[in-house]
């Protein structure tokens, strides 16, 4: 099948709504990594952890970039994902979202260790998670669309 062939289908299925199409599937794919990021339980540490820790940094870090990756890292402890994902989806407001880069980045220096397994809590980590999720986050946003 042919990428002009894919977009005809695209389009079709969104009722020509391609803009509000893309705005759900970033939304959607915010949700995935943002949901499955792990809250740090210190209970579960081999170490103690510093006085005062709280869990729900990692999650308090998912950002969005329109056609540049963000690279701000915040002093935000968001343990339900809320912040973030109020954050990107005000960040989404107003955009031209067809022929646009979307980035969700997380800058925490620990981010990239979380990815690959380092919290027991995603052992698989949260983006390649959300990547095997593509299709069905691109089904669901396609089907709202009336």
């Amino acid at each position: 099948m042919s990428f002009t062939l894919d977009m005809k289908k695209f389009t079709e299925k969104t009722n020509g709504n391609i803009e509000l199409a893309i705005k759900s599937i970033v939304a959607g794919v915010a949700e995935s990594v943002i949901e499955m990021s792990p809250v740090g339980d210190a209970t579960a540490w081999k170490n103690p952890p510093p006085i005062g820790y709280t869990g729900g940094r990692a999650r308090g870090n998912w950002d969005y970039g329109f056609n540049a990756a963000p690279n701000t890292e915040y002093e935000i402890i968001d343990k339900s994902g809320s912040i973030s994902m109020g954050r990107i989806d005000t960040k989404l407001i107003g955009k031209k979202m067809a022929g646009n880069s979307h980035f969700l980045a997380n800058n925490l220096p620990y981010a990239q260790r979380l990815e690959e397994g380092w919290s027991n809590q995603a052992p698989q980590g949260m983006v390649q998670l959300t990547v095997i999720k593509w299709q069905s986050i691109v089904d669901r946003s396609v089907q709202n669309i009336k």
